[in-house]
C-alpha cells in the first residue's frame, strides 16, 4: 500500500500520553463496558467469545452489555494531543482517515449533502467516551454519542498475530469499517436500529446488528474503490489482505477458533462469507444504494 506522502488528517486525537489508559483500565467495574450510548466495534464479538470460552459468560450477555446497556453515558473529558511527527503508525492512521474524509465528502456532495467528518481517537488501555468507558479489549469501535472512532493500535498486532489478518490494507479496512459506522449515523441507519432495542428479542437484535455491520463492510468497500481511483495506491495483494481480514473476523470463524462450535443465532457481525461478500459489493458497485442490507431477506445476506 503506497500511502506515504499523502495528506494526513488533522482530526486525529492522540490520548496515548494523556494518562487515561492505565488508570481507567484497572477500574473496569466502575466504568462498565460501553454502556449507555451504543458502541459499534469489530472487537465486540471477540470479547464476547473470550468471555464465553474462558470465563463461561454467555456471549449474548456480553454483547448486550457492550452494545446497549442501561447505564448513563459518560462524556469524555480527556484532552488529546496531535500525533508525533516521527510516529509512522499514527501517520498511517491519519493518512487513511484523510482518504475517508476525501471520499465521503465527495460521495455526500454527489448526493446533495454535506459530510461531517468524524474524529479518530488513539488511546491505550482504556479511555472515556460519550458511550461510556472504552476498553482496548473491545477492539476498534465507533461511538455515535460523540461521533468518534476509537482505536488502540495494539489491535493491529492482534490482527496479525492472533487473528491471522496481517497487512497494511487490512488495517486500513478496519479504519474504513469504523468510519462506515459514522456514515450510518449520518444517514440515520444507526438510530433506526437502536430504536428497536428493548422492543424485540435478543436474537432479533443480533440479526439487526449483523445487517448494520455488513453495511459498514460495504461502505468500507466503497471507500476502497474511490480511494484507489484517486490515488492508485493499492495492488492485488492489498485487496487480498482486506478480504482475508474480513474473513478472519467473521463470527463463524471466531466462534470456531474459540469454542470449536458455530452458533448463528449469536452472530452480531456476520459470517466470514457475508463480510467478504458485502465488502466486495461495495468495492465493485461504489454505490451507497447497493449497500442496503436492510431491505433484503436474511437468505440474501
Amino acid at each position: 500500500m503506497k500511502w506515504e506522502g499523502n495528506r494526513q488528517s488533522d482530526n486525529v486525537e492522540d490520548r496515548r500520553r494523556s494518562g487515561s489508559g492505565a488508570g481507567a483500565g484497572t477500574g473496569r467495574g466502575g466504568g462498565g463496558g460501553l454502556l449507555g450510548g451504543r458502541s459499534i466495534g469489530l472487537g465486540t464479538i471477540v470479547l464476547a467469545l473470550v468471555g464465553w470460552g474462558v470465563f463461561g459468560i454467555n456471549p449474548l450477555t456480553t454483547i448486550s452489555l457492550l452494545s446497549g446497556g442501561s447505564a448513563p453515558p459518560t462524556q469524555a473529558q480527556v484532552q488529546g494531543q496531535s500525533i508525533p511527527k516521527d510516529d509512522k503508525q499514527a501517520a498511517f492512521v491519519a493518512t487513511v482517515l484523510a482518504s475517508t474524509e476525501d471520499v465521503w465528502t465527495q460521495v455526500f456532495k454527489q448526493g446533495g449533502a454535506n459530510y461531517q467528518v468524524p474524529k479518530l481517537v488513539l488511546f491505550r488501555g482504556s479511555t472515556p467516551t460519550a458511550c461510556g468507558m472504552g476498553q482496548s479489549a473491545m477492539g476498534p469501535f465507533y461511538c455515535p454519542g460523540d461521533r468518534k472512532v476509537y482505536l488502540d493500535m495494539e489491535f493491529f498486532d492482534t490482527m496479525s498475530r492472533q487473528l491471522g489478518a496481517p497487512g497494511e490494507f487490512a488495517r486500513a479496512y478496519v479504519i474504513a469499517h469504523e468510519v462506515g459506522h459514522h456514515v450510518q449515523t449520518l444517514l440515520g441507519a444507526t438510530a433506526k436500529v437502536d430504536s428497536q432495542r428493548g422492543r424485540i428479542s435478543q436474537r432479533e437484535q443480533n440479526a439487526l446488528s449483523v445487517r448494520l455491520e455488513l453495511q459498514a463492510d460495504c461502505y468500507a468497500g466503497i471507500w476502497t474503490r474511490h480511494s484507489q481511483q484517486a490515488k492508485n495506491w493499492l495492488n492485488q495483494s492489498d485487496i487480498e489482505s482486506a478480504l482475508n481480514a474480513a474473513s478472519q473476523i467473521g463470527d463463524d470463524t471466531l466462534q470456531q477458533k474459540q469454542t470449536g462450535t458455530v452458533r448463528p443465532d449469536a452472530f452480531t457481525h456476520g459470517s466470514s462469507a457475508q463480510r467478504v461478500r458485502w465488502f466486495t459489493q461495495g468495492m465493485n458497485s461504489a454505490s451507497v444504494q447497493a449497500c442496503d442490507t436492510f431491505s433484503i431477506s436474511a437468505q440474501q445476506l
